[in-house]
């Protein structure tokens, strides 16, 4: 996580992934979880290399097998597993 400890701002081209969130104040640090999660759902290529370099790919499994695998579009949650080599959380189904 040198590029976080370095810089606490994601790059600009990150913006289209949080339009919904106040950009300027997103924390390489403290927003974590929300930036990877994120980016694995909607970023491309480009993303996903800045997101390992940032990271590291045993930072982002950590965080990926903390989370439900709903949290995650259904293609990019396959595609993460296979990646950062990390078998996501599936809530069993019920009995009914």
């Amino acid at each position: 996580m040198d590029k976080a400890k370095n810089n606490q701002k994601l790059p600009d081209f990150f913006k289209p992934l949080f339009w919904s969130y106040d950009f300027d104040s997103l924390d390489l640090v403290k927003n974590q979880k929300t930036i990877i999660l994120a980016t694995i759902n909607f970023g491309d290529l480009k993303h996903w290399h800045w997101l390992k370099d940032c990271y590291g790919a045993t930072a982002i499994a950590e965080i990926l097998g903390d989370v439900s695998a709903t949290e995650l579009k259904r293609r990019a949650g396959k595609l993460a597993e296979l990646l950062f080599k990390v078998k996501l959380n599936h809530a069993p189904r019920g009995t009914h």
